[in-house]
């Protein structure tokens, strides 16, 4: 009689083992993204830690390192985890996470809520532009973008706040019938951000892009992106009105655009006060043309520079696209336009860091 053979089945153990001999920085692929994207992170967190000084005090506890903690937001971003309390979740028990934040293999995470405790201090307007702008000062940065030719636009952000809370300002209280979402019919009635406010987020407006859009509340976002990689150069947050995008268009270029620049535009912005505003910062303006009324004439047009400059402004989408499905910002989770200040930088900033890694060759979509 021949003896049986066992199947060669692996066997589904439930012990744990007592030891382990391999580090974090093994578990990561040599060739994953986020390594030397976690190389330019560092670099720009390095060249602000100056800066992190000035925001704690001499006296007290040590708190959690602002570096880990912006780093984590990165990962939110990049990752587009819903929420800071998921975040957290995932940094405690993913190792590529705990990696590219910092962590040990056995250092506890922090608490959900710290990301709350540090929204003033460390997430706020100021430290996400700066960390924008040394994006910027990167030695990989003057290789990939233009500094002569630019392209400007604006978006709308949903705010975190239904048509419910939008109630009128003398007096009006959200409907009410003892559930959680009450019934409301607004038919027939006139709504209006000059009568009406939300009682959410008070500095949302009701808004609507284009002609046909439903209406809904919402900030307003402006880019500025330069023509050779579609590099987002300038960042900017508004309210909703009539005049935000030439307002925004025209600040960031201020800032941003040397004289003897040029600058597309959709048709929003062929009108005088954009166009004079522009000329008068000595940047060129190569504006759509409306149909009638057209604040350009040929003296623009007729270069093929200005064509150009038609086809390359598209690439503006590119980064809202980004933003509101891959950087989770199609509605903001925060209430009030100073937090989406803050915001909006920190994602815009991922953009550029994955962009400059897609021209580098380093970046590919399919590890993330």
């Amino acid at each position: 009689m021949q003896p049986q053979l066992k199947p060669m089945r692996g066997l589904d153990l439930k012990q744990d083992e007592l030891f382990s001999y391999t580090t974090l920085e093994q578990r990561i692929p040599s060739d994953h993204p986020l390594r030397p994207l976690r190389k330019l992170v560092d670099t720009v967190l390095a060249s602000m830690d100056q800066d992190f000084d000035g925001l704690y005090s001499t006296r007290g506890r040590a708190s959690i390192a602002p570096e880990r903690l912006l780093r984590a937001s990165l990962l939110q971003v990049i990752y587009t985890v819903r929420s800071e309390r998921q975040l957290v979740e995932q940094i405690d028990f993913n190792l590529l996470f705990r990696w590219f934040v910092g962590l040990s293999m056995d250092e506890p995470v922090w608490d959900h809520s710290t990301f709350s405790q540090n929204r003033d201090r460390l997430f706020n307007q100021e430290v996400a532009r700066l960390f924008f702008q040394r994006i910027k000062s990167l030695e990989q940065w003057p290789g990939y973008a233009s500094d002569e030719h630019f392209s400007v636009d604006g978006t709308l952000i949903d705010a975190w706040a239904s048509h419910k809370s939008f109630v009128r300002k003398d007096g009006g209280e959200p409907p009410k019938d003892g559930t959680r979402n009450p019934y409301a019919d607004f038919k027939g009635e006139k709504r209006s951000n000059a009568t009406h406010r939300s009682k959410t987020d008070p500095e949302a407006r009701l808004a609507r892009k284009n002609k046909g859009d439903a209406s809904r509340l919402a900030h307003m976002a402006h880019t500025m992106i330069e023509h050779r990689s579609g590099l987002i150069v300038d960042v900017e947050c508004t309210e909703f009105n009539g005049h935000a995008e030439v307002e925004a268009a025209l600040a960031m270029l201020e800032r941003t655009a040397k004289p003897g620049s040029t600058v597309g535009a959709d048709k929003n912005y062929d009108q005088q006060a954009f166009v004079q505003g522009a000329r008068k910062l000595k940047v060129t303006p190569h504006v759509a043309q409306k149909a009638k009324s057209s604040a350009i004439d040929g003296r623009t047009t007729r270069h093929e520079g200005y064509t150009t400059s038609l086809k390359i402004r598209k690439r503006i989408e590119e980064g809202f696209g980004w933003l509101k499905t891959v950087g989770g910002l199609r509605k903001t989770k925060l209430i009030g336009r100073a937090k989406l200040s803050a915001q909006l930088p920190l994602g815009f900033s991922v953009y550029n860091l994955i962009r400059l890694g897609s021209l580098s060759g380093w970046w590919r979509g399919s590890h993330v």
